[in-house]
């Protein structure tokens, strides 16, 4: 069992930075790939960016392609998202997700998944 909490979201001007950090419960954190994800409202869910179980490979949505990067430092048990040149369309709640594997492809299923931190950018 993994526990995920976001952090890090919160109000941003356009053009500005945030740093989404996802923490995990357990001694196992080594053993899942990680995804960030988020959702709109009105929208689906929408996959951000994918980080392979020791930081080695990861994927990144062409919508924040050269804006998101995803890394994570498994000695803290935690995974981040460093948005930056933040638009306000990326305005949505963002979640962490774990899936017990090496690394993940979009359409890939995860196994637990955080309650999410809100982002919001004004224009």
């Amino acid at each position: 069992q993994v526990q995920l909490v976001e952090s890090g979201g919160g109000l941003v001007q356009a053009g500005g930075s945030l740093r989404l950090s996802c923490a995990a419960s357990g001694r196992t954190f080594t053993s899942y790939a990680m995804g960030w994800f988020r959702q709109a409202p009105g929208k689906e869910r929408e996959l951000v960016a994918t980080i392979s179980y020791l930081g080695a490979s990861t994927y990144t949505a062409d919508s924040v392609k050269g804006r998101f990067t995803a890394s994570r430092d498994n000695a803290k048990n935690t995974v981040y998202l460093q948005m930056n040149s933040l638009k306000p369309e990326d305005t949505a709640v963002y979640y962490c997700a774990a899936k017990r594997s090496f690394t993940v492809y979009p359409g890939s299923a995860f196994d637990y998944w955080g309650q999410g931190t809100q982002v919001t950018v004004s224009s």
